[in-house]
């Protein structure tokens, strides 16, 4: 069987890291599947999905490490052609991919001790958001 759901929320923009761990597990008890895997996908190319220990500290280190990386004050072809002064958060999002697929068994995500499933936009202003979560299970 194949679930899909849209998972919307609002996000602040410049690096807005959110769990939305909680949102993917509901899904999942909601769909009476016991054992598959769950795609997340963002249709976006300003954002990202992925896995981290969702604690303020690493959230902060987390935001200083892609300034570090990718900086949003450097000059980007994108932002000269577009004027939407958002070059690096195309860049940082490009690095990191727009999904992410987590198995599930007994209707319980497999995810590590500290580990949470999070949306980072890195766009320049608040934004509007959807995550396209689909399940695969029996």
């Amino acid at each position: 069987m194949i679930l899909t759901k849209e998972i919307k929320f609002s996000t602040k923009g410049h690096t807005d890291i959110i769990s939305i761990t909680l949102q993917v597990k509901e899904f999942i008890e909601q769909s009476h599947i016991r054992s598959g895997i769950i795609t997340l996908f963002v249709p976006g190319t300003t954002a990202v999905i992925t896995t981290m220990e969702y604690e303020p500290g690493l959230i902060e280190d987390i935001k200083k490490h892609w300034e570090n990386m990718v900086s949003s004050k450097e000059s980007y072809e994108h932002n000269e052609r577009w004027k939407d002064g958002n070059g690096y958060a195309h860049v940082r999002s490009a690095l990191c991919g727009p999904s992410l697929v987590i198995p599930f068994d007994e209707g319980k995500l497999i995810l590590g001790t500290w580990q949470d499933v999070v949306f980072i936009d890195f766009d320049n202003r608040p934004r509007s958001r959807t995550v396209i979560a689909q399940i695969q299970g029996e």
